[in-house]
């Protein structure tokens, strides 16, 4: 019973591949195709994998041909199977998923923040020597004790901030 089903696979390859492989002659009426062009867009994704290479090779034959007798349908069949969204080029996410994966990092960073506030709120006071009046103090220490006399603090026409950092 296999042995029969092998033999009618063969008969209708060797009839698809004839088929395929037609000589295409200018002079000669367009040979009709095993699957029709039309709407190639909704008949890829069903076609089997050698009735995609069957296509593939047609169109292959009718791109030789002048473009300008070529038409309409055999053009965008030719297009889709070239550039159409399948294969390598099949959408990654389904359409929607941007707005969902948008909610969930935006969720992701408020818990986030959530969370260094959090931790913040428990965090002791800064020390005191983070404070203007400090570093101001620090500024003064350095100019007595002439820090840097070349460039830095306690050098003439000095316009720098010295150790004031906060504001």
């Amino acid at each position: 019973m296999q042995a029969i089903r092998l033999a009618r696979s063969r008969v209708a390859l060797r009839r698809l591949t004839t088929a395929a492989h037609a000589p295409v002659s200018p002079t000669a009426a367009p040979a009709q195709s095993v699957i029709p062009l039309s709407n190639m867009e909704a008949q890829w994704e069903q076609m089997s994998k050698s009735d995609q290479a069957l296509v593939h090779r047609q169109l292959e034959e009718l791109q030789k041909k002048d473009w300008k007798q070529l038409s309409i349908d055999e053009k965008k069949a030719a297009y889709y199977v070239a550039f159409g969204p399948h294969g390598p080029r099949a959408p990654v996410s389904p359409p929607g998923q941007g707005l969902k994966i948008f909610f969930a990092t935006s969720g992701l960073i408020g818990v986030a923040a959530m969370t260094y506030f959090a931790i913040r709120s428990f965090a002791p006071p800064p020390p005191k020597t983070l404070n203007r009046e400090w570093e101001e103090a620090s500024n003064e220490r350095a100019r007595e004790a002439k820090l840097n006399p070349i460039t830095g603090i306690s050098s003439e026409g000095y316009s720098g901030k010295g150790f004031v950092t906060n504001k």
